[in-house]
């Protein structure tokens, strides 16, 4: 595995802020331009005078558009929403690395104190064959989606809603279904596969269920049904763990190992029988 990100609270990026803050920076960008899958693409590089320390890189961005727009050029493409690092809307390659060089952190929520005056950013789209690229920045991710629709669901009964602590849960159970429900599906483990793999989103979005008893009900199809989803538009894992290093929530590949389990497991369910036994 090759992680070059720094987790030092001295990176050089934030030492620069001694020097930047309180004045401007320029910063010099080239970014992936390609109008649509049918028209071959390019990059361009674009001079980015007066970015504070303190905006995000989507802000950057914005400050780039607005200045293209005012030249009646074409803005940049790129997908944004809550810019919380709560939706996996954003997300694109900076520097060769998914969302940049800050660990645990979204494009969104990347700023610009990481780098100095005078640096040179290179941005492009996720890198997948199952992304196509629509527009710039902008890839289709809707393979996710599908995956989800095969087994991403729960039975539940009508009524009244049950009382929180019903069901008892064991803690570290509880701990661990959140873990995995952290994923926000912005894809960038897809992109930093080697193999372009989705086994890490599809274990979280798959164990966040499996690992609770209310989605006991459906674990087994549900695992199947996810699992040969995923397979029909993305590589194989075969552990060199840049998914978990290119992570925002820094998921775990231990939900890989959890997921391969319930599969081999899941062959093997006679599922008329579900009921009768503990799963």
């Amino acid at each position: 595995m090759t992680d070059t990100r720094d987790d030092s609270a001295a990176t050089a990026g934030e030492r620069s802020v001694e020097s930047t803050h309180g004045r401007r920076m320029r910063i010099t960008l080239t970014v992936w331009r390609q109008p649509s899958p049918r028209v071959p693409g390019t990059f361009e590089t674009y001079d980015v005078p007066g970015v504070s320390p303190d905006m995000s890189f989507l802000e950057m961005l914005d400050l780039v558009n607005e200045r293209l727009t005012h030249e009646g050029k074409e803005p940049i493409a790129f997908d944004h929403d809550c810019r919380e690092g709560i939706c996996g809307s954003c997300g694109f390659m900076i520097d060769g690395q998914a969302h940049g060089p800050e660990r645990r952190t979204a494009v969104c929520q990347l700023h610009m104190r990481k780098y100095r005056d005078g640096d040179h950013i290179t941005i492009e789209p996720w890198r997948a064959a199952a992304f196509p690229l629509i527009r710039d920045l902008i890839v289709d991710r809707s393979p996710f989606d599908r995956i989800i629709g095969a087994g991403g669901y729960i039975g539940v009964s009508t009524g009244g809603a049950p009382d929180g602590n019903e069901i008892p849960i064991p803690k570290p159970v509880a701990d661990a279904a959140m873990d995995a429900a952290e994923c926000i599906a912005c894809g960038a483990c897809v992109a930093a596969c080697p193999n372009g793999a989705a086994q890490l989103f599809t274990s979280a979005k798959m164990q966040h269920l499996n690992l609770l008893p209310q989605g006991q009900a459906e674990r087994w199809d549900r695992t199947i049904n996810m699992v040969e989803t995923m397979e029909t538009y993305f590589g194989s894992c075969t552990n060199h763990r840049e998914c978990e290093a290119a992570c925002p929530k820094a998921i775990s590949i231990d939900f890989i190992a959890l997921m391969n389990k319930d599969y081999l497991k899941a062959q093997f369910k006679q599922r008329r029988l579900v009921g009768q036994t503990f799963p």
